[in-house]
């Protein structure tokens, strides 16, 4: 009895000093993105600005609207005038820069607050975030009612996929009435659309898209093999993910011009849904592939440190043993990539609304800064640097109603800007480094933008983001 007494008070003893380190962990790393909190800090006091002696680009016609004034109240875009003449509100002068709307990145995994800062300072002011855990809804909580500054949230629930496909990251369904209840479970706690996953059969196809029509919840696509590609466009679904899908599905993973115009004719009769190609993910297989030293790079420096211990190593070791048994790997996987490019010069010309999204957070493609890399691709399909801004401002504003408020600079949308010393029509690069980035108006100058990227670089919050995990592994499955 007494050896029983002492394992268990032993046992009490262990479990009490894990959860007091799990604690210990998790407030150490909200006091890590203090930086961000709004109350207390008297940069992000203000929503309310007169912007003077700035040029506009204001993405709704491709021009630029010289030495302008802009009033920003509490938040929204007011007034564009020449001349404003009777405003109190603080004045920023611009001194010749170029604003333009905050960018939007429609496909991002975020893992910790760190990362809100990153998509700022790279000038990105809303993110769609496809794989959505309790964490998520907490953040967008606090970004909702302005505790902290951040990128305006929108998040999926879980990934529902079909009985066939097992995985951690993913919520496994069995039957049409299990659907049509997690639909709905996810609309009650808040969760802003849906996200139908790899292997999701036909019938419980039917059923979340059945659910999403009664309750009025988009829905977004990853394209599922268990049933044709076509049957991804139907009016609740938004948007369809991945350029690589198109090669891995209607065209059976072969680089087919022919059946690849089958694919843009879909697009292209089917106008109530974009596509989001995420090129950057793709491409970055190609860096794995060859280049030797790419978990010491910089850009891995801004990874939250979970993923990069776990997912980025294990995507590195996965294509370095490809390689090693598969001597065309690195010219198949540069081949498809070239014909993704060419899938999306395709789809343009036919005038499909292509949004950018990057799948930033997983693997080796690092929030914010990769975004510029997918618009970056875009041009090389032969978009015009206009025409590639479209996708992340003015095109995600057609998608979704959360969306419509934002992705031009006009009268009545949230003032969510950029400012550059040139104009990034010119050069899309200057969109890399801003001047000042505004989301709801209120305004983060270079200096803390550059703070911000530092507080993210090599931050060491990996138990924290484990637990954070664990949390959506006990909630979610």
């Amino acid at each position: 009895m007494k050896i029983l007494k002492i394992t268990a008070l032993a046992v009490g003893v262990l479990i009490l000093m894990m959860v007091l380190v799990a604690a210990g962990a998790l407030i150490i790393d909200k006091r890590g993105t203090a930086y961000l909190e709004v109350k207390g800090n008297p940069a992000f006091e203000s929503n309310t600005y007169l912007i003077t002696n700035v040029n506009i680009v204001p993405m709704t016609a491709d021009t630029v609207l010289l030495n302008q004034m802009v009033l920003i109240q509490d938040g929204v875009i007011a007034r564009i005038a020449d001349a404003i003449t009777d405003s109190k509100a603080k004045v920023f002068d611009a001194g010749g820069g170029y604003l333009t709307p905050g960018l939007v990145d429609m496909h991002v995994h975020v893992w910790d607050e760190y990362e809100l800062g990153l998509y700022l300072a790279n000038g990105v002011t809303t993110v769609r975030n496809l794989w959505g855990q309790p964490m998520h809804l907490r953040m967008k909580k606090a970004i909702s009612n302005e505790e902290v500054i951040g990128p305006l949230f929108f998040t999926s629930g879980p990934k529902l996929t079909g009985p066939e496909y097992m995985g951690d990251d993913n919520l496994q369904l069995f039957t049409a009435e299990e659907a049509y209840s997690k639909v709905a479970e996810y609309k009650e706690r808040g969760y802003d659309f849906i996200k139908t996953y790899y292997g999701l059969t036909g019938e419980l196809f039917d059923a979340v898209v059945e659910k999403g029509r009664e309750l009025d919840f988009d829905i977004v696509a990853h394209p599922s093999p268990k049933v044709p590609y076509s049957y991804h466009f139907k009016p609740e679904i938004v948007t369809i993910e991945h350029a690589e899908d198109i090669v891995q599905q209607p065209l059976e993973y072969r680089l087919d011009t022919a059946r690849l115009s089958e694919v843009v004719d879909l697009y292209a009769t089917h106008p109530h849904t974009a596509h989001c190609p995420t090129l950057v993910v793709y491409y970055n297989i190609y860096r794995l592939l060859t280049e030797d030293n790419i978990l010491n790079s910089e850009g891995l420096a801004y990874m939250n440190p979970l993923i990069r211990t776990v997912d980025s190593q294990a995507q590195f070791d996965r294509w370095a043993g490809t390689k090693s048994s598969d001597s065309t790997i690195v010219s198949r996987i540069k081949d498809q990539h070239d014909f993704h490019l060419l899938a999306i010069k395709k789809l343009h010309e036919r005038q499909v609304k292509i949004v950018a999204g990057t799948d930033a957070g997983i693997g080796v493609t690092p929030p914010g800064y990769s975004l510029h890399e997918e618009l970056n691709f875009y041009t090389q399909a032969g978009m015009s640097n206009y025409q590639a801004l479209q996708t992340a401002t003015i095109n995600p504003s057609e998608t979704h109603d959360f969306l419509s408020n934002q992705g031009s600079i006009e009268i009545g949308k949230l003032a969510n800007l950029i400012l550059t010393k040139d104009n990034p029509l010119d050069r899309l690069e200057v969109l890399r480094n801003p001047q000042m980035v505004m989301v709801r108006g209120r305004m983060i100058k270079q200096e803390m933008l550059d703070e911000f990227k530092q507080k993210a670089r090599n931050r060491s919050n990996l138990l924290a983001s484990a637990l954070r995990y664990a949390e959506n592994l006990i909630i979610e499955k």
